[in-house]
């Protein structure tokens, strides 16, 4: 039986931990996070969440000046970087930002960066131009951005790829066809760079979304394909930036450690 000196110990040990929050809400306080296509859809979703997660942020932009800007100062610590990813200088610009701007080097890349031909070809009709556009910016600046990663983030933990890819790689749509083989090389990527960072603790990702309200969706689409898009769901909507964010964010905290080499499809069931 306890004595009244154990029962008093054992009361203020319950009160302490009653008093501490359920959970850290900013997991990422003192980690830097590079996202690159932040100006809008999905790349925007993604970097407003990891910095509500207590990160500060490069913001990697291709064009659109006004709205990286704008976010960048929306945000508590953020810079926003124009680089072209399927450059070698621009992929290196972003990891340099880290540096100057936060004192340090980064500890999260999220390689969100992607283009889409708004024709939607079928395999025969695709020109060689079209198809070396999508897979200089969705594979070649995956890979730039990938393998500088794989030599500039922190190691001993703390250190997270996640590559947004596509569900489409699942289903094999008509029309998408550079694009599909585009995201399913960077899948291969980042798996084989999962086995490759062993002994970092540095953990390599896809997050693979289906088909997601962003202004590259329904840029090129009519009316009856967004509809299809809808109607192919099991939820029964487009997803939202916000529905895939949080997928995102996990696994850039630690509790995801244990999470490598994974493609996580955010789809709503579809694929």
């Amino acid at each position: 039986m306890a004595d009244a000196g154990d029962v008093s110990a054992i009361a203020a040990a319950v009160a302490e931990d009653s008093a501490r929050p359920a959970g850290n809400a900013q997991p990422l306080v003192g980690r830097v996070a590079i996202v690159t296509g932040a100006s809008r859809g999905i790349g925007r979703a993604i970097a407003a969440h990891l910095s509500s997660l207590g990160a500060s942020l490069v913001l990697g932009y291709a064009s659109r000046a006004d709205e990286a800007d704008a976010l960048a100062a929306s945000l508590p610590r953020a810079v926003a970087v124009r680089a072209d990813v399927s450059d070698e200088a621009g992929a290196r610009s972003l990891f340099d930002a880290a540096e100057s701007a936060f004192g340090g080097g980064a500890h999260i890349l999220v390689a969100n960066a992607g283009v889409m031909d708004d024709t939607y070809p079928a395999v025969a009709d695709t020109t060689t131009e079209a198809f070396d556009r999508v897979l200089a910016v969705n594979l070649r600046g995956a890979f730039l951005c990938l393998r500088e990663a794989a030599n500039r983030l922190r190691r001993g933990g703390g250190g997270r790829i996640v590559a947004v890819t596509s569900s489409v790689v699942g289903s094999l749509p008509p029309r998408y066809a550079a694009y599909t083989a585009s995201k399913a090389a960077v899948e291969a990527l980042v798996r084989t760079m999962a086995k490759e960072l062993r002994g970092t603790r540095v953990t390599a990702n896809c997050v693979a979304p289906g088909a997601t309200a962003s202004d590259m969706f329904f840029k090129g689409k009519s009316e009856d394909m967004v509809r299809r898009a809808v109607e192919i769901c099991p939820m029964e909507r487009l997803g939202e930036p916000g529905d895939i964010a949080p997928v995102v964010g996990f696994l850039c905290t630690d509790a995801a450690e244990w999470v490598n080499g994974q493609v996580i499809r955010a789809n709503g069931g579809y694929v």
